[in-house]
């Protein structure tokens, strides 16, 4: 199976939970970056000069889990960028307290972690948000401040306002995650051996900007004229809940076979061990947003457990915007592989969020050095300028995803796949079948870590344009 060529680097790191430390700068340093690395040619010189990377968003609540290996990712892409030559020069920076706050998730802290950042003499050219009720709170701030912003979470409020159609500062490196929702059902339609029959979806989720996103009248008829009916009332329930039999007992009741998840971490853990609870596992389908087929997803599940030995999560169907760690043909894949193990990071920290801090990085070597030729000095850069830059900008930082924002026409990348989270198996060339055929490591807690791994179902596409007015919904 080519698409199993892949062992997920946790294999080796699972057998110690190693400490993390900063890799250190080597007289090769001044060598620059690997030839594939395509910047724009630097014609001003900053060496002297340094680029801060501001940020703010929950590292300590319900998004710890994918959050906190950002700071790694981040840290890590910082060292080696810096260690071969920055930006034109110029030294990246990131620290905690000056240049990023953890706002618990708490929308107050939220607001005073901008209000420090936007009211410094030299206030931020760029930010970096986490979630999509940050989005929502800071999205006429940071357009009134001129302060662009890149983001990973994808709502439609956040990104285009409360009208749908006013493209803002803000830019998703996601689809919309009503566009994931609508990919997804287009796979469904596509592929009807591997669901039930009369394919009905029950929409289970956290409450809130984030969790609800997905749910829309537009997703709802885009997945009806799909043959995907989507039940009409959705079930919610706090990130703290530990029972939600009655949420999933109330689709079932409804007719679901089907049930989607626009949470992460514990959410999809919490969704796949009731259905087991209940029984119903051979029965139901579990799907999600990208974040649900996320490291800490596998990880979490591991004392959740089907009736063949395996995580319950095992299975679990949903996005894939961006290459994984295991494609390591790709050679920004293989790097991200490399200075991780050279840093030994962790298995929780080797998610979503390591990979976008790379990507992060490497977008914004490309964004300055395009910015700064053209106003001549770092010193005379803006916001503005930098907006100029990301509308008009056509890059794939290290190969991830592709960065193309239509000329400022769209605020959320569109390209999609759908793939599906497994196990990795004993042997090590393929899923597991069942808990007995899993490669397991014992951990210090005394449980033991199954392997998650991806299997990329689809390839790369344009997931459909579900906002308002947009240009796949259906017709009235």
């Amino acid at each position: 199976m080519r698409k199993l060529s892949f062992i997920l680097i946790l294999v080796a790191l699972l057998v110690a939970i190693l400490p993390t430390t900063a890799q250190e700068a080597t007289p090769e340093a001044a060598m620059g970056l690997p030839d594939f690395i395509q910047h724009t040619a630097c014609e001003v010189d900053l060496t002297g000069e340094t680029i801060p990377i501001y940020h703010l968003g929950d590292l300590s609540g319900s998004y710890a889990f994918i959050t906190q290996p950002l700071l790694a990712g981040l840290a890590d892409a910082i060292a080696y960028y810096n260690a071969h030559g920055g930006v034109c020069g110029a030294q990246l920076v990131s620290n905690e307290g000056e240049h990023y706050r953890d706002t618990g998730g708490a929308r107050d802290q939220a607001q005073a972690a901008y209000d420090a950042f936007s009211s410094l003499d030299d206030k931020p050219d760029l930010l970096v948000l986490y979630a999509s009720p940050d989005a929502e709170l800071l999205r006429s701030q940071v357009a009134e401040d001129e302060i662009p912003v890149l983001i990973s979470a994808g709502s439609v409020p956040g990104l285009y306002g409360e009208d749908a159609a006013t493209p803002g500062w803000i830019y998703a490196s996601n689809p919309l995650y009503a566009d994931q929702l609508g990919a997804f059902c287009n796979y469904v339609s596509e592929n009807p051996d591997r669901f039930p029959a009369n394919p009905t979806i029950g929409y289970i989720s956290w409450p809130g900007a984030f969790g609800e996103a997905a749910y829309t009248p537009e997703t709802i008829s885009y997945c009806a004229s799909k043959g995907v009916t989507i039940v009409d009332t959705p079930e919610y329930f706090l990130p703290t809940a530990t029972d939600i039999t009655t949420n999933v007992q109330n689709l079932l009741d409804a007719g679901a076979n089907i049930l989607y998840t626009n949470s992460l971490a514990s959410g999809p853990v919490i969704v796949a061990k009731t259905v087991v609870d209940l029984g119903v596992e051979d029965e139901v389908v579990l799907a999600g947003v990208n974040w649900a087929l996320d490291t800490s997803v596998g990880l979490l599940s591991r004392t959740a457990l089907g009736s063949d030995g395996l995580p319950a999560v095992n299975g679990i169907i949903g996005s894939l915007p961006f290459r994984w760690w295991s494609e390591r043909d790709q050679p920004g894949i293989a790097l991200i592989n490399e200075q991780a193990d050279a840093n030994q990071r962790r298995p929780q920290d080797r998610n979503i969020a390591y990979l976008l801090g790379w990507g992060i990085v490497d977008t914004y070597a490309e964004i300055y050095a395009q910015t700064v030729n053209r106003v001549g000095s770092l010193d005379a850069v803006t916001g503005a300028d930098i907006k100029e830059t990301i509308d008009s900008m056509d890059y794939s930082p290290l190969g991830l995803y592709h960065f193309n924002y239509q000329g400022g026409a769209t605020r959320a990348l569109p390209d999609n796949r759908i793939a599906m989270m497994a196990f990795l198996n004993a042997t090590g060339d393929g899923p597991a079948t069942s808990g007995d055929d899993a490669m397991t490591v014992d951990l210090p807690d005394g449980t033991k870590a199954f392997i998650p791994i991806l299997i990329p179902l689809t390839d790369f596409a344009p997931a459909p344009d579900l906002r308002p007015g947009g240009a796949d919904v259906p017709a009235s």
